[in-house]
């Protein structure tokens, strides 16, 4: 099963371990379009403070990132599950899991990012600021930057298991399932439903999105669940205590959406 992850917009500060080694990384079929986006990013940032605010999008407060960015290759790393934070992060514990557990998220759990595509949990990164939305000057749209390695690198990452899609849609652009891939591929969202007037209501909600990705996946992990596609993973989650509703794609190489249904966090 391969999980695939939004990252966290705020991120804890860099570790003190050895300075990023890029070809350490994951996913090595992304080496090249990863130098490509740091060595502008950090050109950018240590030469321009103004047009770096500018391209990041940055407030007067935010200053310190652009620092942040400037550093990317000397500052020092931890494992990128201890960079990203929030929400989903939060209740994915990946620190309180178990040893077998922690051993399937490094496996299976993958983080997209505007900065280095995408990384395992397990992978020495340090703190930085860039979402997939930015437009580099020179490199263009991180978005479409990303498709073609994620096109060659990603089905093989996948291999011929399920792929669980949690990322927001800030991410989806850069890596859309194709073919058979696709059609292992469980696309989620989750809707809050509440009861007004007598009358059912259903909303996105982002902290009870991000919050019940997490728990969904932690619960996977601890319970060592090895569904082989979509299907199967529906009946893990009810078994698991979650109301999950599913629909199957209408035509080949499509995937399949889920919608868990949520009323409260616990």
């Amino acid at each position: 099963m391969l999980v695939l992850l939004p990252p966290s917009e705020g991120k804890a500060a860099s570790g003190r371990g050895a300075p990023l080694k890029p070809e350490s990384l994951s996913l090595s079929g992304l080496a090249g379009a990863r130098e490509a986006v740091l060595d502008e990013l950090v050109e950018l940032c240590l030469t321009d403070e103004g047009g770096a605010r500018e391209v990041l999008g940055l407030s007067e407060g935010l200053r310190g990132e652009i620092a942040k960015n400037a550093e990317l290759r000397t500052a020092g790393t931890r494992p990128a599950g201890e960079i990203y934070t929030g929400v989903l992060y939060d209740a994915l514990g990946l620190a309180t899991l178990d040893a077998a557990a922690r051993r399937r998220a490094g496996k299976s759990l993958l983080v997209f990012s505007g900065l280095w595509g995408a990384v395992r949990v397990g992978d020495r990164i340090p703190s930085y600021r860039c979402s997939m939305g930015v437009k580099l000057p020179g490199v263009g749209a991180l978005g479409a930057h990303w498709r073609a390695p994620m096109a060659s690198v990603l089905p093989e990452a996948a291999g011929d298991g399920l792929v669980l899609d949690l990322r927001s849609s800030a991410y989806t652009g850069a890596w859309k399932p194709a073919g058979a891939v696709a059609e292992r591929t469980a696309s989620v969202r989750v809707l809050q439903s509440q009861v007004v007037d007598g009358v059912e209501k259903r909303s996105v909600v982002s902290h009870f999105n991000k919050a019940t990705k997490g728990r969904m996946v932690r619960d996977l992990l601890v319970a060592g669940a090895k569904p082989k596609g979509p299907a199967e993973l529906v009946e893990v989650l009810r078994d698991l205590g979650y109301t999950v509703e599913a629909q199957a794609p209408a035509r080949a190489g499509r995937p399949w959406a889920l919608d868990v249904v949520v009323t409260e966090i616990h």
